[in-house]
């Protein structure tokens, strides 16, 4: 009896370590991007940032949050498999928003590393003004 209750305990225990081996990863290329100087009056701009599931299992992307209004992400919302790549759009608003800007969208995931934060920067010349 003991020698099939230390078994069965071995086996459940190789069945939970196997399992803990499965996991998905998003690795960005970058995680921050400067704009530059942007005229306000050309209206939104936008910038892709690009990942790889570097894990062995399906990423998914639960949500990605913008700290403001002013800036808008996309992301997949089918999961993306082991090896495959994936991109999170993110754009910028600047119209009625001149001067320096810097903003962050969170994204949150399925992974190992269930968040990650990306950037993005700039200056916004007012209407009027020129580069």
């Amino acid at each position: 009896m003991k020698k099939i209750l230390t078994l069965t305990i071995m086996l459940v225990a190789a069945i939970a370590g196997f399992a803990e081996d499965k996991y998905a990863q998003a690795t960005f290329a970058e995680k921050s991007h400067d704009f530059g100087q942007i005229l306000e009056t050309k209206g939104p701009v936008t910038h892709t940032f690009e990942f790889v599931n570097t894990g062995n299992a399906p990423l998914i992307i639960v949500e990605a949050v913008a700290s403001c209004g002013c800036t808008r992400p996309e992301y997949p919302t089918k999961p993306i498999k082991p090896g495959k790549k994936g991109k999170i759009k993110v754009t910028y608003s600047p119209i009625g928003r001149p001067g320096a800007f810097s903003k962050s969208v969170r994204v949150k995931t399925n992974g190992r590393e269930r968040f990650t934060t990306l950037h993005i920067e700039g200056v916004a010349i007012p209407k009027g003004k020129t580069e």
